[in-house]
């Protein structure tokens, strides 16, 4: 496939596309790299920490979407990226990069599977802009070109890991218990945390939340994500790796059309 096959949309001097070169998905890597590993604090191993790049055995599989900044060249012209891997690209659900830390198996009950209707899952991941490009506008952006790929590939759930910066569990306990409370799965398909990951969420009572501030402590992508309508699984999970405090992030696209109906125009 061509790159003028590849573009998903073109707004202004960017341009949202999958990656279709070795080189690209490099140039992405090294972006995940300096967000992750410089600006956030990840650990590296000892091959990243001298290529500068993130980059694991998903890679290999998964889609690369990548903004790019059409008046500048090479590594410059990479923006922001959001790592793709759809369903039918992996055997089972072990394929998914989230089932290290969470319980899939619920994807595949009857119920689940009943809202589906046939179509498939999208595990999002490794989301990331460049810091020069943090807008409303390229989130939009991404956004959009996320809902052409689902349409394109027939997708019926969006979910993956979001992160919460930190992993002193005190500092975590309103936010965590704002979103347990407020956007937890139901019981009918709930995701838990796999149970030797497991962290409590449920600190405090619901009236017992100061939720405006329980809101300002969230990730801003975990905001975005609630936003537009997600449930979160039960249970969170800590990455020490990336000195996170990761949730599981569900997002039906049907209930995506409710909420944002304006991302798929002209689809």
């Amino acid at each position: 496939m061509n790159k003028l096959d590849n573009i998903l949309l073109k707004a202004g001097n960017i341009e949202v596309r999958i990656a279709t070169s070795e080189q690209e998905i490099i140039a992405a890597q090294k972006l995940r790299y300096r967000v992750f590993y410089e600006e956030m604090g990840a650990k590296p191993s000892l091959e990243m920490a001298k290529q500068r790049r993130d980059f694991d055995d998903f890679d290999l599989i998964c889609d690369q979407m990548i903004a790019f900044d059409t008046t500048k060249s090479g590594d410059d012209a990479v923006v922001a990226t959001y790592r793709l891997l759809l369903e039918e690209k992996i055997s089972n659900l072990h394929g998914f990069y989230s089932f290290q830390e969470f319980d899939l198996r619920n994807f595949h009950n009857d119920y689940f599977q009943g809202l589906m209707k046939g179509r498939q899952l999208l595990e999002l991941g490794r989301s990331c802009v460049r810091e020069d490009y943090r807008s409303n506008n390229i989130i939009q952006l991404m956004w959009r070109a996320i809902v052409r790929y689902i349409v394109r590939h027939n997708v019926g759930c969006l979910f993956g890991c979001a992160s919460l910066a930190g992993v002193i569990q005190g500092d975590l306990e309103l936010p965590l218990s704002y979103l347990y409370h407020k956007y937890k799965t139901p019981d009918a398909f709930n995701i838990p945390a796999l149970p030797n990951r497991y962290q409590k969420m449920n600190y405090f009572e619901w009236d017992d939340i100061d939720r405006s501030k329980a809101k300002r402590q969230l990730a801003p992508l975990v905001r975005g994500y609630a936003r537009l309508g997600c449930y979160i699984g039960d249970g969170a999970v800590i990455d020490e790796q990336f000195n996170t405090t990761d949730v599981l992030i569900l997002l039906l696209v049907d209930r995506l059309r409710e909420t944002t109906p304006q991302l798929f125009e002209g689809t």
